[in-house]
């Protein structure tokens, strides 16, 4: 890749009066020695994924295994429904995308890691609701997919994308700055717009732990996500008004490396500190442990098979 740091992206992009979905695009074909075609055909492919995710959290049971969570997206889409939302309709329509797509994973359904499984609702939960919103085109969205991984590459080698290693902010956040900056892009905001949306994001979440109650991908991992599209739309539109991160994004993402290296490995994803060691996270985590009774049997089974007075032979 010619770009390693947004600052990078932001320059090339500008010189080159290319937009970062485009570079990224050219950057992919040339690292992979892959036809473009063959390139924007499977990013379209995983965005259909996505689509299909948010139909599937909207009108099919996303119960989990665990019976934890399920059918909040449903929940926010009825209450959508309703009437006028304290947040505004699209904030609220991104975040019950969000949630459904976090569902269909906590359910075990088919998701696309953006970055990860754990923040995999935030980029299908702002796209899909502001294509909806704005009449965009599919092939607008894969452009809109190129530019989140451009800034998702520049994270990932800078800093990190796994709550193992740097917490949640490193999942939610980098999901959050990744939609927001590509959100910009597909209002025809500039590279610079773009880099600037993606450090006031990540702002917001550094020192965001990663704490799964009883380890898994649940609680509280869906209803971030659901918050976390929120924040990038409005991440995006202070980028969009002209807002700048003061601090650059490049030394933000620098900080996150800094946070969550610091970060006690209690809350690092191990499910040994902060919600999940709450009173009612422990008797989750407990509840979850326990092995499930085992059905009794018929009363002629349980007895022993070779006495006298049960023996037919």
């Amino acid at each position: 890749m010619r770009f390693k740091h947004l600052h990078e992206l932001n320059t090339i992009c500008t010189a080159e009066s290319k937009t970062i979905a485009r570079l990224m695009i050219e950057e992919q074909v040339q690292e992979t020695n892959t036809p473009e075609e063959d390139v924007v055909r499977q990013m379209s492919e995983y965005y259909q994924v996505m689509k299909e995710a948010v139909r599937k959290g909207l009108t099919e049971d996303t119960t989990s295994r665990s019976g934890l969570t399920g059918g909040d997206g449903k929940k926010m889409a009825e209450y959508i429904r309703q009437g006028e939302t304290c947040s505004g309709d699209a904030s609220a329509l991104a975040m019950a995308y969000a949630l459904c797509v976090s569902e269909v994973n906590a359910s075990m359904g088919r998701i696309v890691a953006t970055p990860t499984a754990g923040s995999c609702g935030i980029i299908p939960g702002v796209f899909i609701s502001s294509q909806e919103r704005f009449g965009w085109s599919d092939e607008q969205l894969v452009n809109g997919l190129f530019c989140a991984g451009a800034i998702g590459y520049v994270i990932a080698n800078n800093s990190f994308i796994s709550g193992a290693e740097g917490g949640c902010q490193a999942e939610v956040g980098s999901a959050i700055g990744m939609a927001a900056g590509a959100l910009v892009e597909l209002r025809g905001g500039t590279p610079e717009q773009v880099v600037h949306a993606v450090g006031l994001a990540l702002k917001n979440t550094l020192g965001l732990i990663c704490d799964p109650v009883a380890g898994l991908v649940e609680i509280p991992c869906i209803v971030r996500n659901g918050l976390g599209a929120v924040t990038a739309l409005a991440a995006a539109d202070m980028a969009l008004a002209g807002v700048r991160s003061a601090i650059p994004s490049d030394e933000v993402i620098d900080v996150m490396l800094e946070v969550g290296s610091a970060m006690p490995s209690r809350h690092r994803e191990t499910a040994q500190g902060g919600l999940a060691q709450t009173p009612t996270g422990r008797k989750m985590m407990e509840k979850l442990a326990k092995p499930k009774a085992k059905r009794a049997e018929p009363e002629a089974e349980t007895e022993p098979q070779n006495t006298k007075d049960n023996s037919e032979e």
